[in-house]
């Protein structure tokens, strides 16, 4: 899934915080718990109805504490505050609805550091990156606070004494569940839009890692009107009231391509909006004549080893042409030595943990298949030896070679970090490989070419295509991909427009 705006590239080796080898770590940050565990809506805080369930430290195996579960009748409570709160937010001035949303951007970088810790803490990324994921939220907040205006419609010519024009009115209620791999950044970013349109959003953040989204609202509270932003916890139960309730219009989901389907599913029934963006097996396609190094350091980059490859964006299967592959391989497993699994919340950790058992163990086996596959383990594949590791989630930054297209590690999403190395030699066999799998969300091309960056580019079956680069969004340009790899388009005005619907006028004067 998604990152957002400015700099959103992966640190690379020249460039990156972490200590020189043989440096003493930075001491690991105790993050700030939020005071509050329970439900956000109507602009106060609610004990569940379907109680609470433990939320934990990935890189440790320690709780961190009881967290709100959810229940359909939560749900209920929830959306019929939004749904009240609906009437006077869809009729307050776009320019007071920005002036809010700036505030909140103002919050969330105040409290960028605070904020990743818990993120570091409860989701296991490094917290350096997660301050990012703060600063990424911002800028969305800001960037659509500035959009407010373009929410607009056109006039048609009718003749004398008719005019026709077209508005754009917000949806209501709109219900957003998002993933794990980038809890705050997601919760917070991905409201920005539907708020700005008008509508008023309920959030559940990831049952994995809801921490930071109770403190982002105890943080932003009272700034916006009494049920205009709600926050609420859950499980599975919380996300299928959620998507089936009657009286939330739009769903959207970042997750994977399963629950994309259920939530489809239960949007059917009462023809919902719907959009997604699901999961990725990326390509990145390096041709004979590119340049090698600026080619590894992307696979590397494109990876996001630096949260454990754990983003549906990642460029897993990395396609090498037969005349570089081992030049191009030698580099790659250079580069890759600079990520080492750490504690999150220190400042100097590259590489962070699995966001939880289930998926630790789920990778695992992904590595086990690769090799009864018979692809050659070139580095990596085990859990890190490090005793102070030892209760966490963690594995090694991992690349299997002697891939094959036909291979499950280079058809099947993993998300985690496992690079799958194909060569090839066939320009043509190789683009039909590209596009073999289910998946078209990103794809990165390296090459000196014009013609072949043109020509690849234009055969890609994904959405969003690197030249030369693996990695970064660009805040202003749509993100999302094709076949199941989702439905819409984020971080543009797009995204903007999608959360509004068209409205005709025709007056006779």
């Amino acid at each position: 899934m998604s990152l957002s705006p400015d700099t959103l590239t992966a640190p690379t080796p020249a460039t990156s915080a972490a200590a020189a080898p043989g440096a003493p770590p930075v001491p690991a940050t105790a993050p700030r718990l939020p005071a509050h565990r329970d439900l956000y809506y109507g602009g106060a805080w609610h004990a569940p109805q379907g109680g609470y369930v433990d939320t934990f430290n990935p890189a440790t195996g320690e709780s961190l504490g009881p967290c709100a579960d959810a229940n359909p009748d939560d749900v209920n409570a929830t959306v019929a505050s939004a749904k009240v709160a609906f009437d006077s937010w869809s009729r307050t001035k776009p320019a007071d609805r920005a002036v809010m949303m700036r505030k909140v951007a103002t919050v969330l970088r105040d409290n960028a550091l605070d904020l990743a810790l818990l993120d570091a803490a409860n989701c296991g990324s490094p917290v350096h990156e997660m301050v990012r994921d703060v600063r990424n939220a911002a800028a969305q907040f800001d960037f659509f606070a500035g959009l407010v205006t373009e929410i607009k419609g056109d006039t048609i010519p009718m003749g004398d004494g008719v005019i026709n024009m077209s508005v754009r009115d917000p949806y209501g209620v709109v219900g957003r569940i998002v993933a794990y791999n980038h809890p705050l950044m997601f919760t917070a970013a991905k409201s920005a839009a539907p708020l700005a349109a008008g509508n008023t959003v309920v959030m559940k953040p990831p049952v994995q890692a809801p921490l930071s989204a109770y403190r982002l609202m105890e943080l932003v509270d009272g700034i916006f009107p009494p049920g205009v932003w709600n926050v609420i916890s859950g499980g599975t139960p919380c996300g299928v009231a959620l998507s089936e309730h009657p009286d939330v219009p739009f769903v959207s989901l970042i997750g994977s391509v399963a629950t994309g389907r259920a939530v489809a599913r239960a949007g059917a029934e009462r023809l919902k909006r719907i959009t997604l963006e699901l999961g990725g097996k990326n390509a990145c396609v390096v041709y004979p004549d590119a340049d090698l190094d600026r080619a590894s350091t992307g696979a590397v980059n494109g990876m996001n080893f630096t949260w454990s490859g754990q983003s549906c964006g990642s460029t897993s299967r990395l396609f090498v042409h037969a005349s570089v592959h081992d030049e191009v391989v030698a580099r790659v497993l250079e580069k890759i030595r600079h990520y080492r699994p750490g504690i999150p919340t220190d400042m100097d950790t590259t590489m962070g943990a699995i966001v939880s058992r289930a998926q630790h163990e789920k990778v695992m086996r992904y590595i086990e298949i690769g090799k009864d596959e018979g692809a050659t383990l070139a580095c990596g594949g085990k859990v890190p030896d490090d005793p102070a590791l030892s209760k966490g989630w963690f594995i090694e930054p991992t690349v299997f070679t002697g891939v094959t297209a036909d291979m499950r590690i280079a058809r099947e999403e993993i998300f985690g970090p496992v690079l799958s190395v194909i060569s090839w030699t066939d320009e043509d066999e190789m683009l039909t490989q590209v596009n073999a799998v289910e998946y078209g969300l990103t794809g990165a091309i390296f090459t000196r070419d014009l013609a072949n960056a043109h020509r690849a580019a234009g055969r890609i079956q994904s959405g969003f295509i690197w030249v030369n680069n693996a990695g970064p969004h660009f805040l202003g340009t749509g993100y999302g991909g094709y076949k199941q790899s989702g439905i819409g388009r984020d971080e543009s005005i797009e995204e903007l427009l999608s959360y509004t619907q068209s409205k005709n006028i025709n007056i006779t004067l």
